[in-house]
C-alpha cells in the first residue's frame, strides 16, 4: 500500500455502519474516491467522499446532493449508476456501482491517440449515456476523458454528474462554473450560460483529441485557452491526423461551431448522425467483453468491429480398449469415470487453489504493487508516460531548482523504488528552475550584513568587495550589481541592486563598499599632503601643479585632482596635488597723461586704488593731468595695490 493510502484515514473506516473502506482510488477537486465493501449486500462498491474542507459549505453539499440525484434519474447502461447518498457525521458520500478498468484520459496517455474504430465505439457509448441525460432535461457540464470509464468488462459509461443542473436552470457564474477549461463551450466563457449543446461541444473537442491525440487550443494560461474556444474555430481533425474520414471531421465540425444555434440540439441528434456515419463506414461498434484494463481493442478487420474472440478449449477422449464381453466393458467403462471424476475433482481444487493464490498475490499481496520508476531528468510527458506503463498516474507539481534545468524531473513523491498499489497517484516535481530574489535597498548597510542578504537568497557573493572612496561612512555598501546566470561578461545584463531588484537564486553580485571620503589635505604643506594621501593607498603624481590663489597660502594645498571622468577614487589611483603660489598678479594700468578722474577710474577696473594729493579734487577734472606714477605701467602687482600719482595742472 502506497503511503498516501497508509495515512489516509478512511481506509479500514465502517462508513454509516455498511460500507468497509478498502482502498482509494482516485482524489478530485470535491471529493475523493474509494472502493469500498457493502457489507448488507455483500458487494464491491465506489464511494465517493466529499473533502471534508467542503463539508461546511452549503453550496457544495447541495452539488455533491444533486449528483445523486441526477445520476439516479439516469437509467441507462452507460452511465454510472448510483445506488445510495447519505452523510455520515460531518462527512458526505455517494455510493456508486464500481468499475474496475481505467480511464479515457489513461487510454490517450498509453496510446496517444485511438484508432477510428476506437474513436467511434466510445464516442458511440458516451453519446448513447448523455442522450438519456440530456431527455431527462439533465445538462453533465462537465464531459471530458477523465469522466469516461472504460471498465474491465467491455462497458463504456460516462460518470462524474457533480456538476449536472437542470436545462431550465441554465445559468453558470462565478464559482459555479468549474468544468475543465479545455472542453469549455464559447457561451460559457463569454456569457455564463450552458445547456445540452454545451455538452455536445465539449463532445466535440473529446472527439477531436481521440483522433488525433491532442486537445485543438493549447496555452500557458486557462485565460489563453478559454479565449481561442471563444474566438477561434477547431480545425479539422484529418489537418493533424490524414487518416481520419471525412465524415467524421464533419461530425467535429457540426459539434464545436462557437454559435449553440448550429450545433446539434442534444446528444440524441448527434447520436442519430454517427450511426449513419457508422453504416457509411462500415464500423460496427461493439465492446469488447474481455478486453484487459478496459482497452477496446482492433482485431484488424475489415468491418472493423472491436469483439475480440478466445477459442474455447476443447477435449478428445482416448478410446477405451476392447472388451471380450459385455460385462467386461462396463467394468472398464465404470472404472474410467471413477477415474475421470478424480481427476475432475482434483483438477477444480487444484485450479481453485492457484486461482486463490492468484487472486491473494495480485489482489493484496507483492503481486498488486509496483515500485515507482526513477523518472528524475524526463520531461513530464516522459515521466507520465513511463509511470503509466506501470499503471501509475503523474501528477505534476512545480519546484524551484538550482542544479535541475527548468522543465526536468527533479524527483517524485513517493521517491523512485518505493513499492504502491497500482493506479495510485505519484507526485512528480518538475523544476520550475532557479527561484525569484527579491531584494530591498541596500544602500547605508554595513558589507557583513549586505552579504548575509544576498546569500540567504542563494545569491553568490565573491570573496573580494571592491571598496572606493566616499562620503559615506567606512565599511557600508555603495554599490551592488548582480549579474543573471549564464550572462555574457560584459555586463549587458547586469541589473544595479543598491535600491532593490528582483533576480534569481543562482545569480552572482558584486559589492561596491565605502572607504569613507578621501583626507582633506586643504591648506596642508605639499609635503604633508602627499605623505597623508599615499598613507592611505593613493598615488600622488610629481610634479604638483601650482595655481595663484587669493584665499591659501603660497606653498599650501588648494585642492586634489582625481580622474577626468570624475568616478569615484580607488586604492592605486593616481591624484595630482594643486599648490599655491599665493595671490595672483596682475599688469598696473599706464595712468601717465590722464585726468584726474579718468586716473581713478581706470586703476579701479583693473584692481586697483589710487594716491594723490588731495588739494587737486578742488580743480575742475580738465584741468589736471598725471605726470608719473609708481608703480611704474605694466609692473605685476597683487589686486589692491596702491598706484602714487603726481598731478599736475594741464595748461
Amino acid at each position: 500500500m502506497s503511503t498516501s493510502q497508509q495515512t489516509d484515514p478512511l481506509i479500514g473506516r465502517l462508513v454509516d455502519g455498511r460500507y468497509r473502506v478498502r482502498a482509494r482510488i482516485a482524489r478530485g477537486g470535491m471529493a475523493t474516491v474509494y472502493v469500498a465493501t457493502d457489507l448488507r449486500l455483500e458487494r464491491r462498491v465506489a464511494l465517493k467522499v466529499m473533502h471534508g474542507h467542503l463539508s461546511d459549505d452549503t453550496v457544495f453539499q447541495s452539488r455533491f446532493i444533486q449528483e445523486a440525484r441526477a445520476a439516479a434519474r439516469l437509467a441507462d447502461p452507460h452511465v454510472v449508476n448510483v445506488f445510495d447518498q447519505g452523510q455520515d457525521g460531518d462527512m458526505a458520500y455517494l455510493v456508486m456501482e464500481y468499475l474496475p478498468g481505467i480511464t479515457l484520459r489513461e487510454l490517450l496517455r498509453e496510446q496517444r491517440r485511438l484508432t477510428v474504430p476506437q474513436a467511434v465505439s466510445i464516442l458511440d457509448a458516451v453519446l448513447s449515456g448523455l442522450a438519456a441525460a440530456h431527455k431527462a432535461g439533465i445538462v453533465h457540464r462537465d464531459v471530458k476523458p477523465e469522466n469516461v470509464l472504460l471498465a474491465e468488462d467491455g462497458r463504456i459509461k460516462i460518470g462524474d454528474f457533480g456538476l449536472a443542473r437542470a436545462t431550465t436552470a441554465n445559468t453558470a457564474s462565478g464559482a459555479q462554473l468549474l468544468g475543465t477549461i479545455a472542453y469549455l463551450a464559447p457561451e460559457l466563457v463569454t456569457r455564463g450560460t450552458a445547456d445540452a449543446r454545451s455538452d455536445i461541444y465539449a463532445i466535440g473537442i473529446m472527439l477531436y483529441e481521440m483522433l488525433t491525440g491532442e486537445q485543438p487550443y493549447k496555452g500557458e494560461q486557462p485565460m489563453q485557452i478559454a479565449f481561442q474556444h471563444a474566438t477561434d474555430s477547431v480545425p479539422r481533425p484529418s489537418v493533424k491526423n490524414p487518416g481520419v474520414p471525412e465524415p467524421l471531421d464533419e461530425l467535429v465540425l457540426w459539434a464545436t461551431e462557437r454559435s449553440p444555434d448550429e450545433r446539434p440540439v442534444d446528444a440524441r441528434e448527434m447520436l442519430q448522425r454517427l450511426r449513419e456515419i457508422e453504416r457509411e463506414l462500415g464500423i460496427a461498434p461493439v465492446v469488447a467483453r474481455t478486453a484487459p484494463m478496459g482497452v477496446v481493442r482492433e482485431t484488424g478487420t475489415a468491418t472493423g468491429e472491436l469483439t475480440a474472440v478466445l477459442p474455447a478449449s476443447t477435449t478428445t477422449p482416448v478410446p477405451a480398449p476392447e472388451e471380450a464381453d459385455n460385462a467386461g466393458r462396463l467394468r472398464v467403462a465404470t472404472r474410467r469415470r471413477r477415474t475421470r471424476g478424480a481427476w475432475l475433482v482434483i483438477l477444480v481444487l487444484l485450479l481453485a487453489a492457484l486461482a486463490g493464490g492468484l487472486g491473494w498475490w495480485f489482489g493484496s499481496g507483492p503481486g498488486s504493487l509496483v515500485a515507482v520508476a526513477d523518472v528524475s531528468g524526463m520531461t513530464f510527458d516522459e515521466a507520465s508516460d513511463r509511470l503509466a506503463q506501470d499503471s501509475l498516474v503523474a501528477v505534476q507539481q512545480g519546484r524551484n531548482s538550482l542544479e535541475v534545468a527548468p522543465g526536468e524531473v527533479i524527483d517524485t513523491d513517493p521517491p523512485s523504488g518505493t513499492r504502491v498499489d497500482r493506479d495510485s497517484e505519484i507526485n512528480v516535481f518538475v523544476s520550475l528552475g532557479p527561484a525569484e530574489a527579491v531584494f530591498e535597498s541596500f544602500a547605508g548597510l554595513p558589507e557583513a550584513d549586505a552579504r548575509a542578504r544576498l546569500t540567504d537568497q542563494s545569491v553568490t557573493v565573491p570573496g573580494d568587495s571592491s571598496t572606493y572612496f566616499n562620503d559615506a561612512p567606512a565599511g557600508t555598501v555603495i554599490g551592488v550589481v548582480v549579474r543573471p546566470a549564464g550572462a555574457p561578461e560584459d555586463g549587458s545584463q547586469d541589473v544595479a541592486c543598491i535600491d532593490g531588484c528582483v533576480v534569481h537564486q543562482g545569480d552572482t553580485a558584486r559589492l561596491d563598499v565605502s572607504l569613507g571620503p578621501v583626507p582633506d589635505v586643504t591648506g596642508a604643506s605639499e609635503g604633508k599632503a602627499r605623505s597623508t594621501l599615499e598613507g592611505v593607498g593613493l598615488v600622488v603624481a610629481d610634479p604638483s601643479q601650482t595655481e595663484a590663489s587669493d584665499s591659501v597660502e603660497e606653498g599650501r594645498v588648494i585642492k586634489v585632482l582625481g580622474k577626468e571622468d570624475g568616478s569615484p577614487l580607488a586604492p592605486g589611483d593616481t591624484v595630482t596635488l594643486v599648490v599655491s603660489t599665493g595671490p595672483p598678479l596682475f599688469a598696473v594700468p599706464d595712468l601717465v597723461g590722464k585726468t584726474l578722474a579718468e586716473a581713478r577710474k581706470a586703476a579701479e577696473d583693473a584692481g586697483f586704488t589710487i594716491d594723490y594729493d588731495d588739494r587737486w579734487d578742488a580743480f575742475p577734472d580738465p584741468f589736471t593731468k598725471v605726470e608719473s606714477q609708481n608703480p611704474d605701467p605694466q609692473e605685476m602687482k597683487r589686486k589692491g595695490t596702491v598706484i602714487s600719482l603726481r598731478i599736475a595742472a594741464a595748461l
